[in-house]
């Protein structure tokens, strides 16, 4: 199996940017955390996949990009993040979705609805993140990232994700690929790249073949020049400082009937499960500073 990883690189004399993904090992590590059954894991796995194809070009590696998908489906919400340093995190609200279509195939669209929106927001170091809001197309992830793009930041993309489970219904395959016009094509280009797209198989049936991101890109743009690679994994930052952080925004009242009542908190952390005790000496410290920021 190849390693995860990304590989970006242009073609067609610089007009189209290609980002590949192998992310197998990185969307098992997400099925094993949140016990996901086959569509739910789809649907995440997905979703991972393009926030981590996204994260790609950011430069520094504290930049992250959010996704948040909510589109009224029994699956519920998904929520990933990436950063610029090719750690990515996500959950589903409901992981126990197992839906087929007729024709066999996993059927994230049904799972994840279309009654909703996807928000994308890019934390680049600025004052403020830049954030997109696109309604659902279909659900299916990628098509609703190819609209988001086409929308939100005025790019012609062609966004292709997919997560093969094994009949021992763990991640077998997973992977994307994204191909993005740039603001000078010309005629031909397009028209290239309209071929391109017109032949691609799924980015699954391409690494059941055996094939890499190189070999993809190859295969799709013969004169394509690979610009780098980029590792890529799960990965969870979470920490008991930032959820003591997090604490210090309820109000004090909140505070302090959790030390009365429930003499501290257990905080679970909804992307990695990890647990954090609070003891009621932790809750009177923030509540304390919290008055002491108040009076100053």
């Amino acid at each position: 199996m190849s390693k995860d990883e990304i590989v970006i690189a242009d073609a067609l004399q610089g007009q189209v940017r290609i980002h590949a993904a192998v992310t197998t090992a990185m969307v098992e590590e997400a099925r094993e955390v949140h016990d996901c059954w086959p569509t739910s894991c789809a649907a995440l796995g997905r979703t991972m996949t393009v926030g981590a194809l996204m994260a790609s070009d950011l430069k520094d590696p504290r930049e992250h990009v959010s996704i948040s998908i909510n589109g009224q489906g029994p699956a519920g919400r998904i929520s990933v993040q990436a950063d610029g340093a090719g750690n990515v995190r996500g959950y589903i609200n409901e992981p126990h979705v197992y839906l087929k279509r007729e024709d066999g195939h996993l059927d994230v669209g049904k799972a994840v609805g279309t009654n909703g929106v996807l928000t994308v927001s890019r934390d680049m170091g600025l004052k403020e993140p830049f954030t997109g809001v696109v309604p659902l197309q279909t659900g299916e992830i990628g098509d609703d990232f190819a609209y988001y793009y086409a929308v939100s930041e005025q790019t012609n993309s062609c966004v292709a994700v997919g997560v093969l489970i094994g009949t021992d219904l763990r991640v077998a395959d997973a992977g994307g690929l994204v191909i993005q016009l740039l603001p000078d094509a010309t005629e031909e280009t397009i028209e290239a790249v309209e071929a391109a797209v017109k032949v691609m198989k799924p980015m699954i049936q391409y690494m059941e073949e055996g094939k890499n991101c190189e070999d993809v890109i190859h295969l799709l743009f013969p004169d394509a020049v690979i610009l780098g690679h980029k590792d890529v994994r799960w990965h969870c930052d979470c920490s008991r400082e930032y959820f003591m952080d997090g604490m210090a925004a309820l109000h004090a009242e909140d505070l302090q009937a959790m030390i009365d009542e429930d003499h501290g908190a257990e905080i679970v952390c909804q992307y990695c499960g990890k647990k954090y005790q609070l003891s009621e000496d932790d809750l009177r410290s923030i509540l304390e500073n919290k008055k002491r920021a108040a009076h100053r």
